[in-house]
């Protein structure tokens, strides 16, 4: 942020590590420095000031998710995805600050971090909301505003993050959204005209009105308007649905967004209900974030997982820093993982269902405790044999 830099490169490449495995633990500054040789709390605390800010975060994860892409190897982790799913994930923090809220759910105060995560265990954005904060906006934020080489078709959510706007806000912004549905029981399917009330007799129990096409028409031009406006930047989400929201019902291109939605939903549900095959993909995605969820806890440890500031931008510097050693751990994890399965006594031991259940989020070989050595000049090979099919 200055017009000039007095320390060497090695020096600072250091105390970044440092400053940035404090936030992303959540242990603070003032304890990674009693662990380290050579430093002290003041000369870290200049560094996170000087030179950690957030956009210089998502640049350096977006750089780490690119990377893993590349090194990826396809006979092992499959050919390039374009599927990721995205949840939330609740963390306690200081109340006496504006973004930190009860939750019933959790039965307890704090604030939730929102992951988009692909089917390899690759995060590729994050968010801190509040806990009454729309999932919908969230996740759709996450997959306009990803700044990796990433190009998401698919997205898979639980019940909490879809809706019938949602449905047609994903279908207008060139993206599926496949949700697994809580009470698929209660869902109904709606007429595609009218006219057709004995057409599907078996369906009866689960059909209701036909679609308000007009009204579609009538407002598509407006409805191709936010979205663009989404698309571009130029507004955001969650203005746009509390816009709505203050009066639904009498808004016309809120209830063509309703109509346009029940459409994509009616098409999805008859898919999800017809085709085992999709539940089980929307099954494996959600269980890919459920366990990037698990891994916070590991890593994220200090002061009981709390976020102890009441500073919003503190607390969003503890988010990307969370997500960037995460994301770090899963790099790291492939490189080794990519190495073991080059040696030849793997080559005919490993089937297909063994390379299917194989994931870089694995953490039983890390310790995050103790006292840190750092080998600045350590690095781990990229280059690794390909495995003979």
């Amino acid at each position: 942020m200055g017009t000039r830099e007095i320390l060497d490169r090695e020096t600072l490449q250091k105390r970044l590590l440092l400053c940035l495995f404090g936030m992303g633990t959540n242990t603070g500054l003032k304890r990674i420095n009693t662990g380290i040789d050579g430093e002290n709390y003041q000369d870290l605390i200049y560094v996170r000031r000087r030179f950690i800010h957030k956009d210089q975060l998502r640049s350096a994860i977006a750089e780490i998710v690119n990377a893993t892409f590349e090194i990826r190897l396809p006979h092992i982790w499959g050919e390039g995805t374009t599927t990721c799913a995205s949840d939330s994930k609740h963390f306690g923090a200081w109340e006496q600050n504006l973004i930190t809220q009860y939750h019933l759910r959790y039965g307890g105060r704090g604030v939730m971090i929102y992951w988009h995560v692909e089917k390899n265990s690759t995060c590729i954005y994050s968010q801190l909301k509040t806990c009454s904060s729309s999932e919908v906006s969230a996740m759709i934020n996450g997959v306009l505003k990803h700044c990796t080489s990433m190009e998401v078709k698919k997205n898979y959510v639980d019940s909490h993050g879809q809706s019938e706007v949602a449905f047609a806000f994903t279908h207008l912004l060139g993206f599926q959204l496949m949700p697994r549905l809580k009470r698929i029981k209660v869902q109904k399917l709606y007429r595609p005209h009218a006219g057709q009330a004995d057409a599907y007799p078996n369906l009866e129990p689960v059909m209701t009105r036909p679609i308000n096409w007009d009204l579609i028409r009538q407002q598509y031009d407006q409805m191709v308007k936010y979205a663009t406006a989404l698309r571009l930047g130029t507004a955001e989400t969650e203005a746009i649905l509390k816009r709505f929201s203050k009066n639904p019902f009498k808004h016309p291109t809120y209830l063509a967004l309703m109509e346009l939605g029940r459409v994509i939903k009616t098409i999805f549900l008859c898919q999800y209900l017809d085709s085992e095959a999709i539940r089980r993909e929307i099954n494996e995605g959600l269980n890919v974030v459920e366990r990037w969820n698990g891994v916070n806890n590991f890593i994220f440890y200090g002061k009981g997982g709390e976020f102890a500031s009441n500073r919003l931008e503190s607390q969003e510097l503890s988010v990307l820093s969370l997500h960037l050693l995460q994301i770090c751990l899963v790099y790291v994890n492939t490189l080794m993982i990519q190495s073991v399965l080059a040696q030849k006594h793997w080559q005919k031991r490993l089937t297909a269902r063994d390379l299917q259940a194989i994931t870089p989020l694995i953490f039983s070989h890390v310790n995050p405790y103790g006292l840190f050595k750092l080998d600045m000049k350590e690095r781990i090979s990229r280059l690794s044999q390909p495995l003979v099919a």
